[in-house]
């Protein structure tokens, strides 16, 4: 065992050649994700009634990377949505630059002719899976859909989606409760008929309905989202992982294999997780448990030296002063 990366950094005013020692990066490839049978029973559920499947859960417990994991298993397109407090329903479906439109229309080769507004429009993530679909759009009279003429469709997909064939993609709403309530009032058509309208040219399109996008939310429940919204998904709670599923995701996610290390540290997190003021997500407790295991420091038997290298290691569980006074407590003078 080795404690030379807590000398890295000696903070005393002199310069000296430190070289970090790199270390492996856990594996966040999505085939390393492991969905709990609840969760994969509420996902086969969601495909079966072509609906969005809502996620909560507390931060860390693998909302967001569930729908990279379906993507990646289904061998289908992924298209991330991050919302923001600033977020508008249009910026889920296309992207418009009107300063570069109005400079093209003032400042451009042709001065005082109007662009093609289409120039300037790029669809974004469930945009992009709509029009992925080979999409419909309405006849003139509104009354019967027809197809979307395959030029106007590739108008506004980016390069990359251009000239594929027609196909299902997953896309992903995270954290929804980041918005306004208007943004997901302002989707339930939208996301019910799986359809947008481009304000700027008119164009509307519907997605085949074989070929539907599959639409993950997420939401931290900060705030509450509307009833209309809510019966349009299907809604499913992931909650901690227990120390069974913890032993799979350490073994795959490290690459380790039986560990009485490992289980350990399982055993006293899952005991403790919960009386953390701010408790630590999966993801905080696998930077914790890659540390003793580079290390080999098991918590539950503590050899000479290693009680200060273990306190320093709370650093990846503990993110206030509460807890880091809970695990470590402060000497007397």
């Amino acid at each position: 065992m080795s404690n030379s990366w807590l000398e890295l950094y000696r903070g005393d005013g002199v310069a000296h050649d430190g070289k970090i020692q790199p270390i492996d990066k856990l594996k966040d490839d999505a085939a390393f994700y492991r969905a709990s049978p609840a969760l994969r029973r509420a996902v086969n559920v969601a495909l079966a009634l072509e609906q969005p499947l809502l996620l909560t859960g507390k931060p860390g417990t693998g909302k967001s990377e569930l729908a990279r994991s379906l993507a990646w298993e289904l061998k289908l397109p992924f298209y991330p949505f991050h919302a923001k407090t600033t977020s508008a329903a249009r910026d889920l479906f296309y992207r418009y630059d009107a300063l570069a439109h109005f400079h093209a229309a003032n400042f451009g080769k042709n001065e005082g002719e109007e662009p093609d507004a289409r120039a300037f429009i790029t669809a974004e993530a469930l945009g992009r899976a709509i029009l992925r679909t080979g999409p419909k759009k309405p006849s003139k009279d509104g009354r019967t859909l027809i197809d979307a003429d395959k030029a106007s469709v590739e108008a506004y997909l980016p390069k990359e989606d251009r000239g594929e064939e027609p196909g299902r993609s997953v896309v992903l709403i995270d954290e929804i409760d980041k918005t306004s309530r208007d943004f997901p009032n302002d989707l339930l058509n939208e996301v019910e008929h799986a359809r947008f309208q481009i304000q700027e040219t008119g164009d509307e399109f519907i997605a085949d309905r074989a070929l539907r996008p599959i639409l993950i939310i997420t939401s931290n429940s900060e705030k509450s989202l509307p009833d209309p919204f809510l019966r349009r998904c299907l809604f499913h709670h992931i909650s901690p992982p227990t120390a069974e599923m913890l032993r799979e995701i350490v073994k795959v996610r490290l690459g380790v294999g039986e560990s009485e290390l490992l289980d350990h540290a399982i055993t006293w997190f899952v005991a403790n997780r919960e009386s953390f003021k701010k408790e630590p997500s999966t993801g905080e407790f696998l930077h914790w448990a890659r540390v003793l295991h580079n290390l080999q420091i098991d918590p539950a038997n503590l050899k000479a030296g290693e009680s200060e290298i273990l306190a320093v290691s709370y650093a990846a569980l503990a993110k206030n002063e509460d807890d880091v006074l809970k695990l470590i407590p402060q000497k007397k003078l």
